[in-house]
């Protein structure tokens, strides 16, 4: 849990994905992601945390649906949503907290 807290805790804001691969969603998601990372540079961070090999830490955000978004900044959670996002909203998001 510490490598989250590293994770999250940066100037820029972080868009964490919560997936697997066997959920449609989840996997519609990653070009839209990349798509995302690519439009924000180094202004923000993308993640994607597969659920089935971070259990613990699913459980602690109470992740239920997939795939799960969360934007945090400065290490506290300012944006959560659950199932797809088209990369424009994604963006315009992260813009808010640059």
């Amino acid at each position: 849990m510490s490598k989250f807290g590293e994770l999250i805790d940066v100037k820029v804001p972080v868009l964490l994905d919560f997936y697997t691969e066997w959920n449609d969603q989840s996997v519609n998601m990653h070009p839209v992601l990349r798509d995302v990372a690519a439009a924000m540079g180094d202004k923000a961070k993308v993640i994607k945390i597969d659920v089935e090999k971070n259990r613990e830490l699913s459980e602690a955000l109470r992740v239920k649906g997939l795939p799960t978004l969360m934007i945090y900044k400065n290490g506290e959670m300012v944006w959560r949503q659950s199932g797809e996002q088209d990369a424009n909203t994604l963006i315009g998001l992260l813009q808010e907290y640059i």
